[in-house]
């Protein structure tokens, strides 16, 4: 599982990118290295090295610091929701597990919901 703060870090590249109207690609081919890690670094997938991070601030104009605001207070937001992402309908997996439930019958649906509930107790 990826660590919340290369997560955070990830996001704030993507955002970054997509401000300035950056593709992957072309963020890639600046850093020199190809668009498929660039999508690891974004989802939190691979961690940024700090030369690396260097780089890529570097490369979208912002100074290092940039990647890393937020983050206390989003860890904050997350241990007072129970561990829950403070932005959970920006998160892919979330979204997918949404559109899934409310694809079940309402009738099905009302009692997964009930097992969801008793899962959560027991863990």
């Amino acid at each position: 599982m990826a660590h919340p703060v290369d997560i955070h870090v990830g996001k704030r590249v993507r955002h970054r990118r997509w401000l300035i109207g950056m593709t992957q690609q072309q963020l890639a081919e600046q850093v020199g290295i190809k668009f498929q890690q660039i999508q690891k670094y974004e989802t939190g997938a691979n961690r940024i090295s700090a030369s690396r991070l260097w780089d890529i601030a570097d490369a979208l104009d912002v100074p290092v610091s940039f990647f890393f605001e937020g983050l206390e207070e989003e860890a904050k937001q997350s241990a007072e929701a129970g561990g829950v992402p403070a932005d959970l309908m920006g998160d892919k997996e979330a979204l997918d597990l949404v559109r899934s439930y409310y694809a079940i019958p309402e009738n099905q649906r009302r009692r997964l919901f009930e097992l969801a509930r008793v899962l959560s107790d027991v863990a």
